[in-house]
């Protein structure tokens, strides 16, 4: 069963006045955690709501728009989650990136539906608004990045390759463990050691 939000408890009192938008963007978040990102349309959030089909068109184009807003939404909770991970760098740095590391997987894990609607089809949710705060949550990575760089005295010029690579790994962890393929192994200890390893050979590069 779809687990019910305040926003869309219409069936005790409907929806707050004047919040339409967000509860339409609660009722996708809720959606997509069941069915994945294909799995609904405008007309089923809505009914989830408690509207008419018509009334996501007040705010939303068509369904695509929808999951832009969410997206956007997500990426907001999970630069935010990354920075307080951050900590900015305490008390080591390579210690506060193994804690952002932490913080991806718990958020993949906790949000699958915020996480799909992030990261898949990304063509239809690009856009400068999405673009923005997905830039945002990266800059976060890269920041910490060279942190760790410079701690070992090497110049931080190799940080936004490392901090893809570090993305990259973190994404097909979480991927792989939401696909239920990593079981007997622990997701956090395969992030953690890959993390290690892309970080020796970035140090290594720098000091060539």
């Amino acid at each position: 069963m779809i687990p019910k939000h305040p926003l869309f408890d219409h069936a005790r009192r409907g929806y707050h006045h004047g919040r339409l938008k967000d509860a339409l963007i609660e009722a996708a978040r809720s959606l997509i955690a069941q069915r994945g990102p294909n799995g609904f349309t405008l007309s089923e959030a809505a009914k989830l709501v408690g509207v008419t089909a018509a009334a996501p068109y007040r705010h939303f184009a068509d369904r695509d728009e929808l999951m832009g807003a969410l997206a956007r939404r997500g990426f907001e909770l999970f630069g935010d989650r990354l920075a307080k991970a951050w900590d900015e760098g305490r008390p080591e740095a390579r210690i506060a990136l193994r804690r952002m590391g932490r913080a991806y997987l718990a958020f993949a894990t906790a949000e699958p539906g915020l996480y799909a609607a992030m990261f898949q089809n990304a063509k239809s949710l690009c856009g400068p608004a999405t673009d923005a705060v997905a830039s945002q949550a990266l800059e976060g990575l890269i920041n910490a990045a060279s942190a760790v760089l410079s701690k070992y005295g090497t110049a931080p010029g190799d940080a936004r390759k490392l901090a893809f690579e570090l993305w990259a790994l973190s994404h097909g962890t979480a991927m792989l463990t939401l696909a239920g393929h990593i079981r007997s192994e622990d997701p956090v200890s395969i992030l953690e050691h890959g993390a290690e390893a892309l970080i020796d050979k970035a140090l290594l590069r720098e000091r060539r």
